[in-house]
């Protein structure tokens, strides 16, 4: 393996267990890498400090391992392996070898980067068909060993493996970035299947919707607004495929608007309504900007609101601009919202954290002027683990609020 050598000093976050070698950190690199082949971090003084892919850009590696395990043919086998003992160990997931049908969710995350140590990996299991996103170049060139090691791992469980990398991975000369599939099992014909989380039925197209065809960081947080559904008018807004909307149908709102700018979002929110057996007079489909809905609405149309945009902020350099977003979306929100109301708001933006945040809500609830108590704090289910050791990996906050 070709060395990289760190700087005197430099090797106090990787004694930590921090996944990130940033390239200003580096002093030496004896050869000349490949971007996404694996190499040996060493301190100063020559000793070994651990492995990961070479990449270009001010994060220069990205560990996978703190000995020598990356290089081990089982390593990719080995490290699925663990991932899904601990979503197994959550209750989310079963055992490869038994039944689904003990848990009520049959979809979840399998892999969360840095979360279950493989940075740059993202995979989605919808029922027996891994979604797989690489976002570095190292992790889009393993994504044939990737592939096998879950075959291994699912068995005959296993109905597809799709990559879906082309909008993740880095943009390299030589990288065929081409969503298909890389296995698919000669009995499983579609590009959509209907999953169930938590007893709720949801249609995913992975080919053609939005990030893996589902978002499942919203798990337990759909969860809690159907609990505070029953007897309330319900907007959900940035709905896409209407998650949250299912959860407070089925727990007795009164009725649910749902609004999403893409025509192709708003057609499946309206089979998964059908699909769940709700009367369709019980929810309306608005395809609009949601935005421009909010400022226009009625105040005190609705009790109870969910806000879960798309990131605003995708690198440090808008952070500014998006705090400036969620002050501006969540001050609509929280003058329109009948008075003894909640709203549900979120930001998926990894670089705002949650004290910044939460300030941005605080600042438009005064703008406001009316009186605002959060209930409770908000995050990213266990199967979107986050390693302690990299507490960036914490990205999805929100709060509850009540108005009155």
């Amino acid at each position: 393996m070709i060395k990289v050598i760190l700087k005197k000093g430099r090797e106090e976050s990787l004694f930590r267990f921090h996944p990130w070698v940033f390239s200003g950190a580096i002093a030496q690199v004896a050869g000349n890498p490949s971007e996404g082949e694996i190499v040996a971090v060493h301190a100063s003084d020559g000793s070994f400090l651990a492995c990961g892919h070479w990449q270009i850009g001010s994060i220069a590696v990205r560990v996978l391992s703190f000995d020598n395990s990356a290089l081990r043919p089982d390593f990719w086998e080995v490290m699925i392996s663990r991932a899904l003992n601990v979503r197994v160990a959550a209750r989310i997931a079963t055992d490869p070898a038994l039944s689904d049908e003990a848990l009520s969710t049959n979809c979840y995350r399998l892999v969360h980067g840095e979360g279950d140590n493989l940075p740059g990996l993202i995979i989605d299991y919808y029922d027996g068909v891994c979604v797989l996103q690489a976002h570095s170049v190292g992790m889009f060139r393993a994504k044939k060993q990737i592939c096998e090691a879950l075959k291994k791992v699912y068995g005959d469980k296993l109905k597809a493996v799709y990559d879906k990398s082309s909008g993740t991975a880095p943009f390299k000369a030589g990288l065929e970035l081409v969503d298909g599939y890389l296995y698919k099992r000669e009995d499983f014909k579609d590009n959509e299947l209907v999953v169930v989380e938590n007893g709720h039925k949801f249609l995913v197209n992975w080919t053609e919707g939005q990030k893996t065809g589902f978002f499942l960081d919203q798990r337990e947080n759909r969860n809690l607004v159907g609990k505070m559904s029953k007897g309330r008018n319900v907007l959900n807004l940035f709905c896409y495929t209407g998650g949250f909307s299912i959860y407070a149908l089925s727990n007795g709102a009164l009725h649910v608007d749902s609004v999403d700018s893409s025509s192709r979002a708003m057609q499946m929110v309206d089979r998964n309504v059908a699909l769940n057996g709700f009367d369709a007079s019980c929810h309306t489909s608005l395809c609009c900007d949601a935005i421009d809905y909010l400022k226009k609405v009625e105040e005190g149309k609705y009790d109870l609101m969910i806000v879960d945009p798309p990131a605003f902020a995708k690198h440090r350099g808008a952070l500014n601009n998006a705090l400036r977003a969620y002050q501006r979306l969540n001050a609509a929100a929280i003058s329109k919202v009948a008075p003894g109301g909640l709203i549900f708001t979120f930001s998926c933006s990894q670089v705002v954290d949650k004290e910044a945040f939460a300030l941005a809500v605080f600042s438009a609830a005064a703008q406001t002027g009316r009186s605002v108590r959060i209930l409770g704090r908000l995050n990213q289910p266990a199967d979107h683990s986050v390693n302690i050791y990299h507490p960036e990996g914490e990205y999805l906050k929100g709060l509850l609020l009540y108005v009155e």
